[in-house]
């Protein structure tokens, strides 16, 4: 078992601040793995029916584990989870635990509480560069194509792989969680997602590939955002008149689903930068915990791939190279005379010593993924 030390410290910092701490993250991300690594825990898996039949009786059975450290994994399994929770939370505080799911915990029919003031949330990205750390990888082209889910990325090599997690993730997740029908339009959608992942969304040509509404896109996107599979990213504007202000972009969970369904069954040099692209978005996804990186567009196509905030709301723009050569600081030059204040990051693949490079005027920092996920810490949404 692999010990995922960055992870598990996460962990130990939620449960500092609550008692209860929700898990999520798309099915096979290691939630399972992840919490049955824990030191002292007591692990329950709400999928049996001798488990649900042990916490049916909420009191009896926090009494018995009071002051223990508890996993209640799928616990949406159970008829009512969200009173467990806060009665765990309001009565026996000593008591630590995770409950883990496939979705934020609102998303879920099961929870008519969704314990406000009374639990922590941690998302389970996709594996991040301190999981390649902790997991002794250094290739992080393998990561790329191979995606983020540890199974698939550990050597996971069957036919089927990708078609049998979308299988699994509708009937464990979008027709026990949100009662939804019409699997066709709604993979069709998912498929297309993971086609055009990076790309702006644009709900009519979705609704006609997919021969559904507008609206039912909406949906399908809005239940895809709450399942971690599919995260928006919005323009970054101060509505000036010649700024993208409402087009979001859409990326996937994950660079192996984008690979495999992109029939990219090796990877051209010309591949590599949109997936560093989804890598670093999923680190930032990783150290913020919640989806707000913006994007910046102008209607003549002058893109910056990411915006962040600093501490005083000055837009920091994120470039994501693989090769620090290929940059090219026109976009840059034309985002800054509309916003002068900020710090410009290039985080590319082969920097490994942060530098900063003064080009046309502006200084430009150049930066690993290691040195960029540091910097964080200065930074907002």
């Amino acid at each position: 078992m692999i010990d995922r030390i960055y992870w598990k410290r996460k962990i130990e910092e939620c449960w500092k601040q609550k008692s209860i701490l929700w898990l999520s993250g798309v099915r096979r991300s290691g939630k399972t793995v992840l919490c049955k690594s824990l030191d002292s825990i007591t692990y329950f898996d709400c999928e049996l029916p001798s488990v649900r039949e042990v916490l049916s009786n909420t009191e009896s059975f926090l009494e018995k584990t009071k002051g223990q450290r508890l996993v209640l994994d799928e616990i949406h399994k159970l008829k009512n989870p969200s009173e467990l929770l806060k009665i765990a939370a309001d009565y026996y505080p000593e008591t630590r635990i995770i409950a883990t799911g496939s979705s934020t915990l609102g998303a879920s029919k099961r929870f008519s509480d969704t314990l406000t003031g009374r639990k922590t949330s941690l998302w389970l990205t996709p594996m991040t560069a301190e999981d390649l750390k902790d997991f002794n990888q250094t290739d992080i082209e393998t990561r790329l194509h191979s995606g983020g889910l540890p199974p698939f990325f550990l050597g996971e090599r069957e036919e089927n792989r990708f078609q049998e997690w979308i299988d699994s993730f509708w009937s464990r997740d979008i027709s026990e969680l949100f009662n939804l029908g019409r699997k066709s339009s709604f993979q069709k959608m998912l498929e297309l997602l993971f086609v055009q992942s990076g790309s702006i969304f644009e709900a009519t040509r979705f609704a006609h590939l997919c021969e559904a509404s507008r609206q039912t896109i909406h949906n399908y996107l809005a239940i895809l955002q709450e399942t971690w599979v599919a995260h928006t990213v919005r323009p970054f504007s101060s509505r000036k008149s010649n700024e993208i202000v409402a087009a979001p972009k859409i990326y996937a969970f994950d660079t192996g689903f984008v690979c495999h369904f992109k029939g990219w069954n090796t990877l051209r040099k010309e591949d590599l930068g949109l997936l560093w692209e989804h890598y670093t978005l999923n680190q930032m996804h990783s150290y913020f915990q919640r989806p707000g990186v913006r994007y910046w567009r102008d209607k003549q196509g002058h893109e910056i791939d990411f915006i962040i905030l600093d501490q005083t709301q000055n837009p920091i723009t994120v470039e994501c190279k693989w090769d620090a050569n290929g940059f090219d600081s026109r976009n840059l030059q034309v985002f800054r005379k509309k916003y002068s204040q900020g710090e410009n990051w290039v985080v590319c693949r082969h920097t490994l010593q942060e530098y900063t490079q003064l080009i046309n005027g502006l200084p430009v920092r150049f930066m690993g993924m290691e040195e960029m996920t540091s910097r964080l810490a200065s930074c907002r949404l």
